[in-house]
């Protein structure tokens, strides 16, 4: 009757067995009945002789209930998977035909849950389903169950008590069920119990019924009947066991609380354990009853910041470790390390390397909030969590330790890891698995468990390795007086001797930054988690210092960033688990104060130092634009609050990789301007699709003119920004432009007049930029170059732009037009600005008045701005801007040559940075190469000079005797082009 070849021996000696049972078992007629089947279906015999073999809780049906294993067969459920539709339709059918008595709607659940899972079984086993399908069928099976219950018992309870009312909202209440666990990754096994939390919204009484309860009984009484309809174990079996335990306060917790006790609870009592459970969970109730589904959406968002935190948190890293070492001794305690779940290189351990960069990073990359493992694993690696190729190794190994567990579980139903004690039990496993040996089978998971394992040790190193892959800082240990004993003694000039002894240059005064930083009072309110956190800090710290040239210094710097994050002491283990980290935050601070200071004012951006690769290689201005629009996509337009810390956050993440480029001297001074300079332009770019979607939202869109061009808006970058030579934290000069139909307006329900709209805009644009949020400012605006500054327009149209251009701007307006061009929006509007950005700066000029014009303006600003004091004091220093010889007066040269000779090299007016201007003059032969190759160089050597101040936070100024050939330089030229301050010089041809 079935097919007996192609079998194993000890697998063909079962087969004859199982048919033997079968045989002396059932009646005539269910024999027929079965030659019949496989007579109508012969591609089903070698699978049916298979599920025979390798599953007795297949076999235990069809020789316990023959008939209904017979119309199950017939029935081809096992042919595919199902969707939940056709689930929850098919157990409809059984439920939902009429009004059924409680223990006929519990028998029929559990008559349901026997086929499904013969289905899910037959389809796994017989490798017509990959792991996925039947991991996500089991949840299916699980979530169709519950909301057939929920939908049971409520109807029951409602016509009873009435329907339970919201006491503020009014509204009819509904159970919300999350699922946990497996079941919320849609990852539920075969014979996998299910972890659920009861809630509902709001208090209240139910109204309509024969008696009055309260929600919180009403919903009581709905949870303890849907328990005993899934878990109760009756002659027909059980459906799945319910685990309630990771409710609030656990077993000692109500059965159900309201969304209020919920959130109150996960915010002030919700423990670390608690937020890794929750990182699974899932709604599983339906939207038939008073809303469900929806509600508990409404609950999850609540609950979003308890599970995810805004900032990166390495604490998860010391908790995980934690909870694995409790494993391990539970483990050790019971001796099942041949347990694939929870021994070593189980299935848990793929899960911790997941969830641990869930926690850490999830808060910020919203995409890390993904339940599923297998489609968490290449997300961490593309972010650079897993080192390449470890997320494929990872998933196949996680699939073929699932697989064994799902055979170990469907031999017999019966909710189990360990791996098999007898040698049949090894050889149905291993022949089940495709293996062709036993030991082909253990060679394999042993090879597999290995990896899964040293995937887990390189994530979540055990504290008895230091987590410090080979770090020794027990020898600077003793240095550290340990900050939870703020009452020793510390000797200042033994720890002196005890630094300099060790090699650690200015001795005295890291001796006095210690004693200073273990009896600060911030550090002393710590709590004692965070000192602990310090103490292990504190001697790896040293021991990086101790390399250092000026090592006070450096301390000094990373004690403000100690101080800054005493609060959120996660990062003391960012920087203790990951040393390459510390070695770079060490190094940066020591090169720059800037860096220093941004680390303390956002200690978030602590992240950016994990790898090396993306610190000091930058990205280019496409791929700046791609970063950021996935980030966006991600947070959602609508959410413009954390659009706003988003943006701040890619910003002061990119602008500390450019910084950390050029104190490594892997940018040089060019490339650092072109990337900040990019850098703004993508932000500007977002920041514009940011405001006009809110306008669009609220006001509708501006209609195009009688000639249908559409209107149009652009932002105009003046300055650094225009010139393409932004530096560390350098502002915006901007201004902004539209052209649109003076008559029309915008199509919103609450329309505008274009000129209002574009104000509108304006506005919004510059609050995005300007406003202050947890995370900074965006970049500082500056407007003043708008027309008319600040008593102008904050908008302009491009029409009335023009006119004043032509007609009203002074020279040193048309001067700066020399450097301005489109960064943002204004497709266009582009050709027409720069066609009259062309015709300005072309336009004939007197060269005499302009001389005089351009003198006069550099020497207002010179004596505004420049050095003062006596002519011995300035002499002294060198203001590397306003000073004469200076970055300014090259500025000044480069415009005056723009705008006096443009008339005649139209070619001048292409470029917008003056180092591009001053090749251009080379070229067009109006300044010899002896004239515009020192200049350039001097332009670069102010430049780096002023890069090099900047990132140590001091003023532009150097002694007076430094760059004194640069100075020299630039002066020659100026006495050439404008001779005397009161005289023009003639033009150079």
């Amino acid at each position: 009757m079935l097919p007996t070849n192609n079998l194993p021996t000890s697998m063909h000696q079962r087969l004859q067995q199982q048919i033997e049972r079968w045989q002396d078992r059932v009646a005539a007629e269910e024999q027929a009945s079965l030659d019949q089947w496989l007579a109508a279906n012969p591609a089903a015999a070698e699978p049916l002789a298979r599920m025979w073999v390798a599953s007795d809780y297949l076999m235990g049906v069809a020789l316990d209930q023959p008939q209904e294993f017979l119309s199950w067969l017939q029935a081809g459920w096992y042919q595919r998977a199902l969707t939940p539709a056709e689930m929850a339709a098919a157990l409809d059918a059984r439920t939902g035909a009429e009004e059924l008595a409680d223990k006929e709607f519990d028998r029929q659940l559990r008559k349901f849950r026997r086929d499904m899972m013969l289905r899910i079984l037959w389809r796994d086993f017989c490798r017509l389903a990959e792991f996925a399908e039947t991991a996500r069928d089991m949840s299916h099976l699980a979530e169709v169950v519950i909301q057939a219950a929920i939908a049971y018992h409520y109807r029951l309870l409602q016509q009873r008590f009435g329907t339970p009312i919201g006491k503020h909202s009014g509204q009819p209440q509904s159970l919300v069920v999350l699922g946990m666990g497996k079941l919320g990754g849609y990852e539920l096994n075969v014979s996998s119990d299910i972890d659920l939390i009861f809630a509902y919204p709001e208090g209240g009484e139910t109204e309509g019924g024969r008696k009055s309860i309260s929600n919180q009984e009403f919903f009581l009484k709905l949870g303890q009947k849907i328990i005993a309809s899934i878990d109760n174990t009756t002659g027909d079996g059980f459906v799945f066991r319910v685990d309630m335990r990771l409710r609030p306060y656990g077993e000692s917790g109500a059965l159900v609380l309201n969304f209020d006790a919920m959130e109150e609870y996960y915010q002030t009592q919700g423990r670390d354990w608690e937020r890794y459970a929750m990182i699974k969970a899932r709604v599983v109730s339906a939207d038939a009853i008073a809303g469900g589904r929806a509600a508990g959406e409404e609950l999850m968002a609540m609950l979003q910041p308890f599970t995810y935190r805004r900032y990166v948190d390495f604490g998860a890293i010391e908790s995980m470790r934690g909870m694995k070492d409790m494993i391990n001794r539970e483990v050790q305690r019971r001796g099942i390390n041949a347990d694939v779940k929870l021994g070593a290189g189980g299935i848990r351990e793929v899960e911790f390397v997941v969830q641990v960069f869930q926690v850490i990073r999830g808060g910020r990359d919203t995409r890390l909030q993904e339940r599923s493992v297998l489609k968490l694993l290449p997300l961490l690696e593309e972010e650079g969590c897993l080192p390449p190729g470890e997320a494929a190794r990872l998933a196949e190994a996680y699939i073929l330790l699932r697989n064994t567990e799902h055979a170990l579980q469907g031999f017999q139903d019966k909710q189990t890891q360990s791996l098999p004690v007898d040698d049949w039990g090894w050889e149905r496993l291993a022949w089940l698995l495709g293996f062709a040996s036993r030991e082909d089978f253990e060679c394999q998971l042993a090879a597999v468990r290995a990896q899964v394992n040293s995937a887990f040790q390189n994530v979540i190193a055990s504290k008895e390795d230091g987590g410090q892959k080979g770090q020794d800082v027990s020898v600077w240990a003793e240095l550290w007086p340990s900050a939870e004993q703020p009452d020793s003694n510390v000797d200042v000039q033994h720890l002196q001797q005890q630094l300099a002894s060790r090699g650690v240059q200015e001795a005295e005064e890291v001796a006095q930054i210690i004693v200073g930083l273990r009896s600060n009072r911030t550090l002393l309110a710590m709590q004692p988690i965070g000192l602990s956190r310090l103490d292990q800090l504190m001697p790896r710290l040293l021991a990086h210092l101790c390399e250092r040239q000026e090592p006070a210094e450096t301390l000094r710097r990373i004690v403000v960033l100690i101080e800054a994050v005493s609060r959120r002491t996660a990062y003391f283990l960012l920087l203790i688990e990951n040393p390459d980290a510390l070695g770079q935050l060490v190094t940066l601070c020591g090169a720059s104060s800037w860096f220093a200071d941004q680390l303390a004012r956002y200690p978030s951006l602590l992240d950016e130092l994990l790898d090396p690769r993306r610190l000091y290689n930058p990205p280019g201005k496409d791929e700046l634009r791609d970063e950021l629009r996935q980030q966006m996509m991600r947070v959602g337009w609508e959410d413009t609050e954390t659009q706003m810390e988003t943006l701040r956050y890619f910003r002061n993440a990119h602008a500390l990789c450019v910084a950390a480029s050029e104190i490594a001297e892997v940018l040089p001074l060019m490339k650092v301007s072109d990337y900040l300079t990019w850098l703004a332009e993508v932000v500007l770019e977002h920041v514009l699709t940011l405001a006009w979607k809110q306008m669009v939202a609220r006001h509708g869109r501006p209609q195009p003119d009688a000639d249908g061009r559409e209107p149009d808006f652009m932002i105009v970058g003046y300055g650094k920004l225009g010139g393409i030579e932004l530096g560390h934290g350098s502002d915006l000069d901007l201004v902004f432009l539209y052209d649109a139909d003076p008559a029309a307006s915008s199509d919103g329900e609450r329309p505008l007049d274009h000129r209002t709209y574009f104000t509108r805009l304006g506005q919004k644009i510059i609050h995005i930029l300007n406003t202050q949020t947890m995370s900074g400012q965006l970049y500082e605006v500056d407007m003043r170059l708008r027309p008319s500054g600040n008593s102008g327009l904050l908008v302009s149209s491009l029409a009335a732009f023009a006119r004043y251009q032509r007609e009203e701007a002074w020279t040193w307006e048309h001067q700066a037009l020399t450097r301005a061009r489109a960064v943002a929006g204004g497709e266009r509007l582009r050709p027409d600005f720069e066609a009259l950005r062309a015709e300005i700066l072309q336009r004939p000029r007197d060269e005499q008045e302009l001389q005089k014009e351009v003198v006069a303006m550099r020497e207002k600003m010179r004596s505004h701005l420049g050095s003062k004091g006596s002519a011995e004091e300035k002499a002294s220093q060198f203001h590397l801007k306003q000073d004469a010889g200076g970055i300014v007066d090259i500025e000044f040269m480069v415009q005056y040559a723009v705008l006096a000779w443009s008339h005649k090299a139209p070619a001048l007016t292409r470029w917008t940075d003056n180092i591009r201007i001053l090749e251009t003059l080379e070229a067009e032969g109006l300044l010899s190469a002896g004239q515009v190759a020192p200049l350039i160089e001097a332009y670069k050597a102010f430049r780096s000079v002023g890069h090099r101040l900047a990132l140590q936070r001091l003023p532009a100024v150097i002694g007076g005797e430094e760059l004194s050939a640069e100075r020299a330089a630039v002066q020659s030229l100026w006495q050439s082009l404008f001779g005397d301050a009161d005289s023009a010089s003639p033009s150079p041809d």
